[in-house]
């Protein structure tokens, strides 16, 4: 008889998580995996947010899309380095693709302080699936989306370490409630810190910021470390 031996489909995938958190552990840098839906405000929350974080630490950006260099485009405007990732068609970015793409940017030595900020593919679901070796997964919800979202798509809420409200300054005009938000956020993963940001007013997203660069202050930078 002849034995027949199965494996794990996402092992591959994991192997090369594995080998971005050694990357990433011996350049001494963090990397963020930005998580939420089309529209969501991913790219305009980078936009606010890295200008303020780049007076202390070196930031790149990894753009996910399925096509186009739209998003890649408006970051590289405002002397954000940035490499777009087209994967024409796939609804997540694999850990394969983020490792061969972070080999090509130009990051710093050990010890100069990087960030890289990776903005997946827009999708609530795909992406909160696969492990691509970040030290974080941030959940983005706008509020034009609806309250329910975190208890339609929990696992990305559960998976978050951080989750941003986005679009904030839109409440005044839509029959929705932060408070809802926060509560439904809550109910999926209670331990989640959730911070309110409008990319066009600029609020909350240095408190964001202080909240990211006191959470890499306190990163182990071990092989290993997962998030």
């Amino acid at each position: 008889m002849n034995l027949k031996v199965y494996k794990n489909v996402l092992s591959a995938n994991e192997e090369w998580a594995a080998r971005t958190r050694a990357f990433l552990a011996e350049k001494r840098a963090v990397m963020w995996n930005i998580i939420g839906s089309p529209g969501s405000g991913k790219t305009a929350l980078l936009e606010r947010l890295i200008p303020f974080l780049r007076e202390r630490l070196s930031c790149f950006v990894l753009e996910g899309d399925v096509e186009t260099t739209r998003d890649a485009d408006r970051l590289l405007a405002l002397h954000i380095p940035a490499v777009q990732i087209l994967t024409h068609g796939a609804c997540h970015l694999g850990a394969k693709t983020v490792f061969q793409a972070l080999e090509d940017l130009p990051l710093p030595e050990a010890g100069e302080g990087v960030c890289v900020f990776v903005e997946n593919v827009g999708n609530l679901v795909c992406p909160a699936e696969f492990d691509i070796g970040e030290n974080g997964k941030i959940a983005v919800l706008s509020v034009t989306e609806g309250e329910d979202k975190p208890l339609k798509y929990p696992l990305l809420f559960r998976e978050a370490i951080a989750a941003v409200i986005a679009k904030t300054d839109l409440i005044p005009h839509l029959p929705v409630s932060l408070e809802r938000y926060r509560d439904n956020i809550s109910a999926v993963n209670a331990e989640v810190p959730v911070f309110e940001c409008s990319a066009v007013s600029g609020e909350g997203t240095e408190r964001f910021a202080e909240w990211l660069l006191g959470r890499r202050r306190s990163m182990p930078y071990t092989v290993n470390s997962r998030p």
